[in-house]
């Protein structure tokens, strides 16, 4: 099944709500802060349009999709000072697939719009959002009417699983390091597929000279992620224990490939529709506790309680809409239970972090 028909992060702002678990993807567009500082820069150096025009596809919901937003209208309106006042217009489009909770952010605008003043003053330009439903795997804009693109902790979400691969994943729902070869090859050609879709319709839609910044989870040439890896031993012990159907698993792919950097430079450069400015490969830790929290696990030498909470909470937030109706509810909670025990006892392993790859992207 398409991905576009199923995948949503947890709405609301509820217990298990992306909104209120999404601290990984926020230090990634944290950490790739500066990388997009740089490319806004470069882009105003030579360019000043009346109204700037930025898209997030893959926005989510929830703070981090508002912070990205926030960051970019405070920097270009320190970029534009010396213009008169309110001269520039910011257009924002927030896009993700249909079934986001676009109703969160629009009820967060207004607030959204007076911090905004309380920080730069209330002499910045108009504001102007919209909401863009759909997949980022096709056009969603018109002929060069972007300036600048941003996309964080998406693009290693396929358009689907690739076909032919039930049954082949034996024992896994991730790809990781017991994963037979045809399997690894058949994501890495839907990655390929996906990703050249994508920066051709990027292509089409961002002005002449125009900026985008990307990050994604990636990996080495040699490691799968580990925090994937573990949540497959979670259900393996399920399975082992009757608890779950051995079938039922094989027949499920998480339609997610983490590309190397030398995966996404070859297919920016066989596409040819952007050059790349920079690419980084950025390494987050696994300790993604509240600094708010005063719970220590003096067990763990230290680490917060919340860290190995938060990390498998982050997980569930985000892949159990797209798991429920194949496993059931039930299930999903006893195996989040489990992993979240497994996370807590890996906290120190020196393979306990998430690796993202950033871009940085002009068009040509």
């Amino acid at each position: 099944m398409e991905a576009i028909k199923i995948l949503h992060t947890n709405s609301g702002v509820g217990h298990d709500s992306y909104a209120k678990n999404s601290l990984l993807q926020q230090k990634a567009i944290s950490t790739a802060w500066p990388i997009i500082k740089e490319a806004l820069q470069d882009f105003c150096t030579h360019n000043i349009p009346t109204t700037f025009a930025i898209a997030d596809l893959g926005c989510a919901s929830g703070p981090n999709t508002l912070m990205i937003v926030s960051n970019l209208i405070k920097q270009l309106h320190h970029f534009y000072q010396n213009l008169p006042k309110q001269s520039l217009h910011y257009q924002v489009f927030f896009n993700d697939l249909p079934a986001n909770d676009f109703n969160l952010i629009f009820r967060s605008l207004p607030d959204f719009l007076e911090n905004l003043k309380t920080q730069i003053g209330d002499d910045f330009g108009p504001c102007f959002f919209n909401g863009v439903p759909g997949s980022f795997y096709g056009r969603l804009f018109p002929n060069k009417s972007l300036h600048f693109v941003h996309s964080s902790s998406s693009l290693h979400w396929l358009s689907q699983a690739p076909e032919g691969m039930e049954m082949e994943n034996k024992g896994n729902i991730f790809i990781d390091s017991t994963s037979p070869e045809n399997v690894i090859e058949g994501f890495r050609r839907q990655f390929q597929k996906d990703f050249s879709v994508f920066l051709k319709c990027r292509a089409e839609e961002v002005v002449a000279g125009g900026g985008m910044v990307v990050t994604m989870l990636g990996r080495t040439a040699k490691e799968h992620c580990y925090a994937f890896e573990l949540f497959n031993l979670a259900m393996k012990k399920m399975v082992a224990e009757g608890m779950v159907e051995e079938e039922k698993v094989d027949r499920f792919n998480m339609p997610i490939f983490m590309p190397t950097p030398e995966e996404v430079k070859a297919e920016i450069h066989k596409e040819g529709s952007f050059m790349i400015k920079r690419l980084e490969v950025l390494r987050t830790r696994w300790n993604l506790y509240n600094n708010n929290s005063n719970e220590i696990d003096s067990s763990t030498g230290g680490v917060g309680i919340g860290s190995s909470y938060n990390v498998a909470n982050c997980i569930r937030s985000v892949i159990e809409p797209i798991m429920t109706p194949h496993f059931g509810e039930p299930i999903v909670e006893q195996l989040f239970d489990r992993y979240k025990q497994i996370i807590r006892a890996e906290m120190f392993n020196k393979r306990s972090e998430f690796i993202f790859l950033t871009i940085s992207l002009t068009t040509i």
